[in-house]
């Protein structure tokens, strides 16, 4: 039954391959149910519902993404998204963290209304085949970048912004070992995608937890949690899971609680109520939230499908509609949960990368997240040092679109290599989009190639630009 659910004979796939390939994604992307309570707890959201609401939100866009679409992405509240809510409208312009929710939830039905008509789709398709490549091998940069950070690989220097981890100058039991074992977790999973072996990805994730638990055994790995260096062991603590269950009582629904909605400006309350909602500053936020999850939600898509050759020969994305509509219901219902918007993650590309091709991956990434929620503190002991040789192989697989690139071709190959060097650089997908879109548009309108420039493009640049120019 399973079988013929998905297709999985259709798509030369096995219920073995995509239950791998769900379990690998998972792995790569269940850093976010530690890293998203920590960041919306600082705007005031109760950490214990964040957590429920980033696991519910991620399995229920997960599963409409299954079902609507067939495909094998994932979905949870994305990084960035979630810092804008925090930081940006809640710490940076006083509004409540209810008020700011609201934005995110109407940003969602927005965002539906527009997967229900041709507008989306006609984006997605009106981008040419060389930015899509070039977007697919920027993410491959993108993920190995933040992959190596995360580990501690590369770390932040003053006079040249990033620098390779000095081990003579770190404290060893953390940065240092830390480095090293994701860097050995590398080459094992690269000697076993020689080897050809099967599940190599998650056999690497899993190896180099083990290293990790032995290191901390053996006192060479010494966890220090007020710098980021946590246990690598799980704990079995109930009494979390019962705090957190308590606390999404107060995160679930509060976006329409109206009484909540308040503006703040120098600890005195402004505005509040339903008058916040007809006010400029709403339609500004909630169209920022729109702007960003559109276009990192187009970017993960073109990037994914691109290498599990999930796009035809024209380079659109067939059954594009269910994906996008899974996206943005899944926003509206992780604002009404208590989380930050909910979108389709690049970490994805780990599961396609091991063979995951249907829904079928998305439903095991989704059965896990489920399990995450009575099993948290065993997902949770899940190092970033371990899931980083996964994202850094991912990464390697990803840049290989640059291949297919027309080098030779400079009004293709120069938008192209904007956008691939924008990707790590501006650590946004958005604006490597954006990057790409402008400089093909331009060079090419001047250039006189008019006839390869689709109309959206034009409609697209003249709005990038105008968002470039009121940043």
């Amino acid at each position: 039954m399973i079988k013929k659910l998905f297709g999985l004979e259709e798509h030369g796939t096995s219920v073995k391959t995509e239950v791998v390939a769900g379990i690998t994604t998972f792995m790569t992307m269940a850093y976010i149910l530690a890293v998203n309570p920590n960041i919306l707890s600082a705007a005031g959201i109760p950490r214990g519902g964040v957590f429920l609401a980033t696991a519910i939100a991620a399995i229920v866009g997960t599963l409409l993404m299954a079902f609507l679409s067939n495909y094998p992405f994932v979905l949870a509240p994305g990084m960035g998204l979630n810092a804008f809510l925090a930081f940006g409208v809640v710490l940076g312009m006083g509004y409540s963290w209810q008020f700011a929710l609201l934005t995110v939830f109407v940003e969602g039905l927005v965002f539906l209304a527009l997967s229900l008509t041709p507008v989306r789709e006609g984006i997605f398709n009106s981008i040419p085949m060389s930015l899509k490549r070039a977007v697919a091998a920027g993410i491959g940069l993108f993920i190995c970048f933040i992959a190596l950070q995360t580990a501690k690989i590369i770390v932040k220097d003053e006079a040249t912004f990033i620098a390779l981890v000095n081990f003579k100058t770190i404290h060893f039991q953390t940065h240092g070992i830390t480095a090293l074992l994701a860097l050995g977790g590398t080459l094992l999973t690269g000697v076993m995608l020689v080897k050809k072996w099967k599940g190599a990805i998650l056999l690497g994730i899993l190896a180099t937890w083990a290293l990790g638990m032995a290191a901390q055994a053996l006192g060479i790995y010494v966890p220090d949690p007020p710098n980021g260096f946590f246990s690598t062991y799980p704990s079995f603590a109930i009494g979390d899971v019962v705090h957190s269950f308590k606390e999404f009582g107060a995160t679930v629904g509060a976006v329409f609680h109206s009484g909540s909605w308040t503006h703040t400006v120098k600890g005195e309350v402004v505005g509040a109520g339903w008058s916040l909602v007809s006010s400029l500053d709403f339609f500004v936020v909630m169209f920022s939230f729109f702007f960003m999850d559109l276009f990192d939600t187009l970017g993960t898509l073109i990037g994914v499908s691109l290498k599990g050759g999930f796009l035809d020969k024209d380079g659109k994305l067939p059954r594009i509609s269910g994906a996008l509509c899974a996206d943005s219901i899944a926003t509206s219902v992780g604002a009404a949960l208590g989380t930050s918007t909910t979108t389709t993650y690049v970490e994805s590309a780990a599961g396609v990368a091991q063979g995951g091709k249907t829904g079928l991956t998305a439903v095991t990434a989704a059965a896990l997240f489920a399990l995450a929620i009575l099993l948290a503190p065993v997902f949770l002991a899940i190092p970033g040092f371990a899931t980083a040789p996964a994202l850094i192989i991912v990464g390697y697989m990803m840049i290989s679109s640059c291949a297919d690139i027309e080098w030779h071709d400079a009004g293709e190959a120069v938008p192209a290599f904007l956008s691939i060097t924008a990707m790590p650089f501006t650590y946004s997908i958005s604006d490597s989009i954006m990057f790409g879109v402008i400089s093909y548009t331009i060079i090419n309108a001047l250039a006189g190639n008019f006839k390869r420039i689709h109309w959206i493009m034009y409609a697209l640049t003249a709005i990038f630009i105008a968002k470039f120019a009121l940043m």
